[in-house]
């Protein structure tokens, strides 16, 4: 769905079909091709519209208020620009003044003092999601305040975003389609509506209870990841122990180099087994957590936008209603007490104003609701993204455990020298039923064989 802005002088300004000022010829947002209800795009074309990365940058200025920024580039506009937290946030009260009918994702909370590391990693993330999903979505990645936002390489852009929307006025202003959008809607929207917040919010629940279940795996991964590293420093802690053996042990004074020796050096195996824990758990944070987010976003957005349309809106138009109701009583009143011509005709015209306040009202109910539709069907052409989620997740668990489980083999021929007989001579590890027999050298196979064994099951 594309939109074309053009400027226009004010003094050409039209006049409105309703006493609300109307934007100019030129400035009105084109009709789109075909059924303008339909949105004509898949995920994959969403997804390529733009790929925006926001980084942090080291350096904080400010001389006593130190403040964060970020770097933002955009693939499609091919550029770099500089940004702060507050840039954001007026880019995202500008999106909401233009187009209250839509779905402006949430931006992350600010917080002013205290700021650890851990906080403003996630506002990165945050950040980050919050702009791909403006610069994919079908009328943001089409308008002037997007391209400014990620083109304007000025130290103002916060009053540049403020100039774009002063005096233009909203979506319902300048779309050509806006007092035509009662004319595209099914009979049973409100119905169509309801059923359609019913199912959002469900699957808002499920994957809220998928993210919180990855964030857990990922999380896990990378705790196992540190007690690997932790186990093997210990077993090089003990090869490397320098405590004299005492006399009564000096016959096994042999076995016990020859074990510490052993011990000392699978320190390498278990740092690399850690090693692969932390890239599993860093790969499925950022290809199946962070995706989880990014969906979980949109949601919330369409959550939001449901409450804008019933508390905004639609509550506006049953007060405009309601005024509207009380004038007409004032009006019969007036009429039977045989009141002044004045006050009569103060109040008629009092009546008429409403009745276009309400005509109003009712011209953008229906387009708040041609576009709760629209970003319906947006929801629907994202649902997809949860087979790219899935398959980041099953490919992350197999490529991170056969990593491992070729750790964990060339792992286990190094103990063959921590098996020895009576005989002082290496013997084969024992199988499991003999554990009982000989603990310790048991101990080691069953604890090798088990973590091979469930790597090759999976």
């Amino acid at each position: 769905m594309s939109y074309c802005v053009k400027e226009r002088a004010p003094s050409d300004f039209a006049k409105p079909p309703v006493n609300e000022p109307r934007e100019p010829e030129q400035f009105l947002m084109q009709a789109p091709p075909g059924n303008p209800l339909l949105l004509p795009h898949t995920l994959q074309e969403l997804l390529s519209k733009d790929s925006v990365q926001v980084e942090l940058i080291p350096e904080k200025k400010g001389l006593f208020l130190k403040h964060v920024e970020y770097e933002v580039s955009s693939k499609r506009f091919k550029c770099s620009v500089y940004r702060r937290y507050n840039d954001f946030v007026v880019f995202h009260e500008m999106l909401l003044q233009k187009f209250p009918y839509r779905m402006v994702p949430s931006l992350p909370p600010k917080r002013m003092l205290g700021a650890d590391r851990e906080f403003i990693e996630s506002r990165r993330r945050a950040l980050k999601r919050f702009i791909n999903l403006v610069a994919r979505h079908p009328p943001f990645s089409e308008d002037v305040l997007l391209k400014l936002f990620l083109s304007f390489s000025g130290s103002d852009v916060q009053n540049k975003l403020r100039e774009l929307v002063q005096g233009v006025g909203d979506e319902f202003l300048i779309c050509r389609l806006a007092t035509q959008a009662k004319d595209f809607l099914p009979a049973d929207i409100q119905a169509q509506f309801a059923a359609s917040r019913e199912l959002i919010r469900n699957i808002y629940n499920s994957f809220y209870k998928l993210r919180d279940r990855a964030e857990r795996i990922a999380s896990r991964a990378i705790d196992n990841a540190s007690d690997l590293l932790i186990f093997g420093k210990e077993l090089s802690a003990l090869g490397s122990d320098t405590t004299p053996l005492p006399s009564w042990a000096a016959l096994n004074n042999s076995t016990w180099g020859t074990l510490k020796q052993a011990l000392k050096g699978l320190s390498v195996e278990f740092a690399l087994l850690a090693d692969k824990a932390v890239q599993q758990g860093k790969q499925e944070e950022n290809d199946v957590v962070e995706k989880l987010n990014l969906f979980l976003d949109l949601l919330q957005s369409y959550k939001d936008l449901c409450e804008r349309h019933e508390k905004g809106v639609l509550h506006k138009h049953q007060r405009a209603l309601h005024k509207y109701s009380m004038m007409k009583k004032q009006m019969m009143s007036a009429t039977v007490q045989n009141k002044e011509p004045e006050s009569v005709e103060q109040l008629e015209s009092r009546i008429v104003e409403q009745e276009n306040a309400i005509l109003t009202m009712e011209l953008r109910n229906y387009f708040s609701l041609y576009c709760l539709h629209q970003e319906t069907q947006l929801i629907h052409i994202y649902l997809p993204l949860t087979s790219h989620i899935l398959g980041a997740f099953v490919n992350s668990q197999i490529q991170g455990h056969k990593e491992m489980s070729k750790v964990w083999n060339e792992l286990k021929p190094k103990l063959s020298c921590l098996f020895v007989g009576s005989s002082n001579m290496p013997t084969p590890p024992l199988s499991p039923p003999d554990v009982r027999m000989n603990p310790p050298n048991s101990f080691f196979f069953f604890f090798l064989n088990t973590a091979a064994l469930s790597c090759s099951l999976i």
